[in-house]
């Protein structure tokens, strides 16, 4: 009888989440809908700043899509056990991002329709269209490295599929970095140390979405992690948040190293209004010192603290992806370097930005679809961590 309950009571909790997930999807197919109506003039965007605050949603999902994979790549590809248990909600997390960010970000780009140009007609000296490729190869890999997983016939190909998986998020993350590297229209960006940056982000902020979820999976079960396998964890995702906040440091370093660049250094770091306060503040403070501190600190430590990290580490991540992303339009292009460039156009000056609610839904609406996604995925197949856990205990 008590199983009966139990059944009933998780069927319900499954509808339940899954229409939450649907509804909020719902509503940002709706705002995307009202752009593509009503234009772009409705939101925060204009002629300078073209990517709005849905790509910052977007590149998060789709480079922590790539860093939630490093879980499965520790167990199949280095052989560690902890880490191969939980390969499979790796990989299905990985695909849910994916799609919630590859989602968000066709239907901010305009003429979402013209997917199938750009599926069927492409420019390989473009970047954008080699991450076509890279996107799609992505989803068909990572697809075939959980049919490895649970199909016990094909075991013995897992790790194969493993390092394939590996090696290919590495390629699709530094195509991600490459966008912006190799975007001559906009000097913010143009540097080769954005693909290595990318990929040790994606490390950190990938991490910390797999725990978060893992940790909420583990609650609704009334089970807790092993406290030695915890502080590894939190160990490793320290490690990933102090190599990204180092390259970060360097990127700026290297970068206020050229005189055509310091205007721009100074803009982000010290005069950019709301830019310098999300980059200290949001981003160093609150997404990197902070969960170093909660993550080392022997007496902060523990489940809690390590969620805690988690949150401040994807928050700190949206507060970066603003100031890199919408920080490197706003600033005018120096197109004639050492004269004052003014005309009634706004050439030389400032954007400004505000976003507006159409785009915080449509942004929000892909994170509902990668939550959809995951709970129809542990729903239909079993991705549950197997660890050998007493319920309601360590």
């Amino acid at each position: 009888m008590q199983t009966l309950v139990h059944a009933r009571n998780e069927s319900r909790n499954f509808w339940l989440l899954a229409t939450l997930g649907a509804l909020v999807t719902a509503v940002g197919l709706g705002a995307a809908h009202l752009m593509e109506e009503h234009g772009h003039a409705i939101t925060g965007m204009d002629n300078a700043v073209v990517w709005g605050l849905p790509h910052v949603f977007a590149i998060f999902m789709i480079v922590a899509a790539s860093g939630v994979l490093n879980v499965a790549s520790i167990g199949s590809v280095f052989g560690k056990p902890d880490y191969k248990k939980r390969a499979p909600l790796s990989g299905l997390l990985s695909i849910a991002m994916l799609a919630g960010g590859l989602m968000v970000l066709m239907l901010d780009l305009g003429r979402p329709e013209r997917i199938v140009v750009a599926a069927t007609h492409y420019n390989f000296s473009s970047v954008f269209a080699w991450n076509v490729l890279l996107y799609s190869g992505m989803v068909a890999i990572v697809v075939l490295y959980l049919w490895t997983m649970f199909e016990r016939r094909f075991n013995a190909w897992s790790r194969p599929a493993g390092i394939a998986a590996l090696v290919w998020r590495f390629v699709l993350t530094t195509g991600t970095g490459s966008i912006f590297g190799f975007l001559v229209a906009r000097q913010a960006y143009g540097t080769a140390l954005l693909a290595p940056l990318f990929i040790v982000l994606s490390f950190g902020w990938g991490l910390a979405v797999f725990l978060i979820v893992q940790a909420t999976m583990y609650r609704w079960n009334g089970r807790h992690l092993e406290p030695a396998l915890q502080r590894r964890l939190a160990r490793l995702l320290g490690v990933f948040v102090a190599a990204a906040l180092f390259l970060v440091a360097v990127q700026h370093l290297t970068s206020g190293y050229f005189a055509r660049q310091q205007a721009f250094e100074a803009f982000i770091l010290r005069d950019g209004g709301v830019y310098p306060w999300l980059f200290w503040g949001g981003y160093v403070l609150v997404g990197a010192a902070l969960p170093l501190l909660l993550l080392f600190h022997p007496r902060l430590g523990g489940e809690g603290g390590m969620l805690a990290a988690c949150l401040l580490i994807v928050l700190g991540a949206f507060a970066w992806l603003y100031v890199f992303i919408i920080g490197g339009q706003a600033f005018p292009l120096e197109i004639f370097p050492g004269a004052e460039v003014s005309s009634s156009f706004g050439d030389g000056q400032i954007a400004g930005y505000l976003p507006a609610w159409p785009e915080w839904l449509l942004g929000i609406g892909g994170l509902g679809a990668a939550f959809l996604l995951t709970v129809i995925g542990v729903r239909a197949f079993d991705f549950m961590p197997q660890d050998d856990l007493a319920a309601g205990g360590h």
